[in-house]
């Protein structure tokens, strides 16, 4: 199959609008042509020679559409290098190529092809020549093909290698892992990336907002040209708000100019609880025609970090209550499509959630726009190590060539976003005992940083700060923010030495002492909680291939110490039980805090007779009381200091009910019940209805119940996914962190009493239907919609 198209008809553009002569999308209307070129490519796994070439013998490889991480199909083996923190899965080296043709009306042309990331190592070639080499294996970079190109087939080549392990901390992933993008504009277009949206000057009550977009046009002609800027801003009702044309300017060829306008609208602001947004609608003219164009969506807000006050969104400080995240979604592995990220974003915002860390490097452009429409705030970050390496072949090997370019490329990507109020510029940085040397790269770090995008503050995530004397040899000094791990009593300390710090808590554990001098401290931005989710890799030790630590594990679904932090972050009534089983550290690092009660939430011990249990009830609420098959257990007020209730109960079997109230009236309930044998499935889907783009997927979850529907937390039965209809299983996942089988299976065994079919719609709409079977049981079936495109 070969990619065609006629000129001027627009393709509409899939994900994320990254293209290399500007990171924003085209107008439906406009003449630049932007598309997805996720489609349709070859792929090998293994090295060759000549893979390059456009003449090359590719009638063997396997088809498919990226975005692909060819690593996550396994197999999961002690023996593989990437070792426990890539979670004993395989790496090496993988071709991809993708034959496409344009017609003659694309001459004159310039076309660009832009990877949101390639993992890792990657050199593109196109038709033989190759155009460039990037090690880092998260960030979006672009090429230009205009002038290698040619009638009829042409041949783009892709090396990614990630055969040099151990080289990350965490399950990474392999392959063309992100969206593709092919970009056509006229040879006067926006630069990549060149335009800039800030909003300066605001007021939390003024009437108007200024609005500053900075524009920069280059002109790959071969003759002056006359140009302007036309801006026309949409305000988040979809009307349009304010326009604006710049006086023009001549271009010489070769050169580039900024223009510079300054629009007034009426503010709708951006906010955690409100995330209204804009989009400027821009062209390029010349003589009066527009010749390129590019819609750019932003917001209108105002965040500002106090030494005094912590972090102030739009006037009211309010605290960062932030997770950090890891770039992979269990079986999906890190090709990890949009509605996935929606589903666990979901799941932590329900919990109390209002930040994200992109642990530790730049995240998918889309995951940003995400955040944009959800009202998450984000801390941007860029890496894990400088030039002291924490694994053999890890970037520290490319910091020196690489570090500015990747971070400048990143933020003129992302400054747009108004969900970013973080850049960081590391995490646990090793470099920092030589000061001298580590202050030199922060102090280059943080220039970049500026020069791309002034209005956003710098942090890092130091490094036993105090061991390496950060806070007294200048180089917390150079960060806007101050940042550090799990030393919250010394970066409170170290701002009572300078009053003016800014400071947050960049990675904590989940205990309330951590919480608390955050919560007690009104100088105190906030934290980042290790983790949101469990992930895949830094489990240090066969069998186990996950970490466990997140709020809710890799389908979402949340564990306790996630009601524990919806008790203390959330405004929302809720009341949850667990049965305390003491402390467990299962998959938590070496001198990492360890968790209580991170088992299944059930009133179903293995031991049924007779026995104490103790019980921790999570709950924001006045008072909570007990029930234990109808029997009142007592009340208990709320802890002055949010720990949890704590009952002893003597077990039955039965119903475990706790109620929450406030001001006396019954506000929240939770309730347990014992679990009989294994009698049937249930699936549930997390949507009734579920498009066929890449993009969009339906997570369908099997519990094994018995014959009053309780689930049965000890059932481990083997259960079988089938479809019939317009869809396909696209992953298959359990939460075992000794799981060892593979993803792409539809025969998986259940853990704690269920596990998780990901599903997608194929084209021609209609519906599907689900069957879960196993041995002795009822089969479970659930139908699906599918969602035709618009």
């Amino acid at each position: 199959m070969r990619i065609f198209w006629a000129l001027p008809v627009i393709l509409a553009l899939i994900g994320a609008a990254s293209g290399c002569a500007a990171a924003q999308a085209a107008h439906a209307d406009g003449p630049r042509i932007a598309r997805s070129f996720d489609g349709d490519w070859l792929f090998l796994k293994s090295d060759c020679a000549g893979g390059q070439r456009s003449d090359f013998d590719d009638s063997a490889w396997r088809r498919l559409d990226v975005p692909h991480d060819w690593s996550i199909d396994g197999p999961f083996d002690q023996s593989n290098p990437s070792g426990a923190a890539g979670a004993f899965l395989p790496d090496g080296v993988g071709w991809y190529r993708k034959h496409f043709s344009l017609p003659e009306s694309s001459a004159g042309k310039r076309v660009f092809v832009t990877f949101d990331a390639v993992m890792a190592n990657s050199d593109v070639w196109i038709n033989g020549f190759r155009l460039g080499h990037r090690p880092c294996g998260y960030v979006t970079f672009c090429h230009e093909l205009t002038g290698h190109l040619k009638p009829g087939d042409n041949v783009l080549a892709v090396r990614a290698d990630n055969s040099q392990e151990p080289a990350s901390r965490w399950y990474s992933g392999a392959g063309i892992y992100r969206h593709v993008h092919l970009t056509l504009t006229d040879p006067v277009h926006f630069e990549q990336n060149g335009i800039f949206i800030t909003t300066p000057h605001l007021s939390p009550n003024a009437s108007h907002a200024t609005v500053h977009v900075q524009s920069a046009v280059i002109n790959q002609s071969d003759a002056p040209q006359r140009v302007s800027v036309h801006t026309a801003i949409t305000d988040p009702n979809g009307k349009q708000a304010a326009t604006n044309e710049s006086e023009p300017q001549m271009i010489a060829p070769g050169a580039s100019v900024t223009f510079e306008q300054e629009l007034a609208v009426a503010p709708q602001w951006w906010d955690v609880d409100h995330p209204a947004m804009y989009e400027a609608r821009s062209d390029v003219r010349l003589a009066g025609k527009t010749v390129d164009n590019a819609a750019t969506p932003f917001g209108v807000r105002d965040a500002q970090f106090s030494p005094v006050n912590g972090f102030v969104l739009n006037g009211r400080s309010i605290k960062l209550k932030g997770v950090c995240l890891h770039g992979d979604f269990g079986g999906l592995g890190v090709a990890v499509p949009l509605a996935a990220w929606e589903h666990r974003l979901a799941a932590l915002k329900a919990l109390g959630v209002n930040a994200i860390r992109t642990s530790h490097n730049p995240p998918a452009p889309e995951f940003l726009d995400l955040c944009d429409r959800m009202g998450l705030l984000v801390m941007d970050e860029m890496f894990d190590c400088w030039l002291v390496g924490k694994n053999k072949y890890d970037y520290h090997l490319y910091f020196k060539e690489w570090n500015l370019i990747d971070t400048r490329d990143t933020v003129r990507r992302d400054r747009n976003h108004p969900c970013i109020v973080l850049y960081s510029a590391g995490n646990e940085i090793h470099d920092t005992p030589n000061a001298a040397g580590a202050i030199a790269i922060l102090r280059a770090l943080v220039n970049v940083f500026h020069e791309n995008d002034p209005t956003r503050p710098v942090t890092q995530a130091l490094f036993r700060p105090n061991v390496s004397h950060d806070y007294t040899d200048g180089l917390a000094d150079l960060l806007d923010v101050v940042g550090t791990n799990y030393r919250d009593d010394e970066l409170l300390a170290a701002q009572r030495d300078k009053p003016a710090r800014k400071i947050v808590n960049t990675e904590s554990g989940p205990g309330l002492k951590a919480w608390a001098a955050v919560r007690d401290n009104p100088s105190f931005s906030g934290q980042f909680l290790w983790t949101g989710a469990d992930y895949l890799g830094e489990s240090r030790r066969w069998p186990v291939v996950q970490h466990e630590s997140g709020l809710v594990d890799m389908t979402d679904t949340p564990r306790a110490i996630g009601y524990q932090r919806q008790s203390w972050w959330s405004d929302k009534p809720m009341v949850v039980m667990v049965r305390d089983q003491g402390a467990v550290a299962t998959g938590n690092l070496p001198g990492e805090p360890q968790t209580r009660a991170i088992q299944p939430i059930d009133w179903t011990p293995n031991n049924l007779a007779p026995h104490p249990e103790s019980v921790l009830v999570y709950s924001n609420c006045q008072s909570v009381e007990l029930f234990l098959n109808g029997k009142s257990l007592g009340s208990q007020e709320a802890p002055a200091d949010q720990s949890p209730r704590d009952w002893t109960v003597d077990f039955a079997p039965g119903t475990l009910r706790a109620v929450g109230k406030n001001g006396g009236a019954e506000v929240a309930s939770n309730e347990l019940r014992t679990a009989g044998k294994p009698a049937r499935i249930v699936l549930e889907s997390d949507r009734p209805a579920v498009g066929c783009s890449w993009d969009d997927l339906a997570l369908i979850t099997a519990r094994v119940v018995d014959d009053q529907g309780n689930q049965v937390p000890a059932a481990t039965d083997f259960i079988t996914f089938s479809i019939k209809g317009s869809g396909a299983i696209v992953a298959v996942e359990n939460t075992d962190p000794r799981c060892h089988d593979t993803y792409h299976s539809t025969y998986y065994r259940a853990y704690q009493g269920r596990c998780t079919a990901i599903v997608r719609g194929a084209a021609g709409g209609g519906s599907f239907t689900i069957t879960a079977q196993a041995q002795g049981l009822a089969d479970g079936v659930v139908v699906i919609r599918t969602r035709t495109p618009q």
